[in-house]
């Protein structure tokens, strides 16, 4: 399946049913569309799943930065749009996606990569690239 874009009218449309919280952001669930793997979460704005929506490639909104985050804009690691589900309350959103390379700005495929055990947090997967090899320098 590959995505359509709706028009513009229709996404002004559906971005109304949308509640933004009080900052304007409603977080955003990333997961691989056909093997349902969990990537990560982030932050949208409007006008981030507007682009989204419109182009099909994944944006986000950095709240470190402050500014729109095209998913793989420094790193290369895009995530393209398969479907873009709003949740009952409409204040969370799932992107079904295509990830190419890793999401975790650790370099591993997913940022859950810990689970809590009884000894404490144990952690799942290494990393499958260098985070220096993506951003330059090191994040942990």
């Amino acid at each position: 399946m590959t995505y359509t874009a709706p028009s513009a009218a229709v996404i002004d449309s559906m971005l109304e049913a949308v509640n933004f919280d009080a900052s304007g952001l409603i977080a955003a669930i990333a997961q691989q569309h056909d093997t349902g793997e969990v990537l990560m979460i982030a932050w949208m704005t409007r006008d981030a799943l507007r682009e989204t929506l419109q182009t099909g490639r994944v944006c986000y909104y950095s709240r470190s930065r402050k500014k729109l985050w095209r998913k793989g804009e420094t790193s290369g690691q895009v995530q393209h749009l398969h479907e873009a589900r709003l949740d009952c309350d409409a204040d969370a959103v799932l992107l079904l996606v295509n990830q190419i390379g890793v999401a975790c700005h650790t370099g591993r495929r997913s940022c859950f990569y810990r689970a809590f055990e009884p000894d404490g947090l144990v952690e799942l997967t290494k990393p499958e690239i260098d985070p220096n090899q993506l951003y330059g320098h090191t994040h942990s």
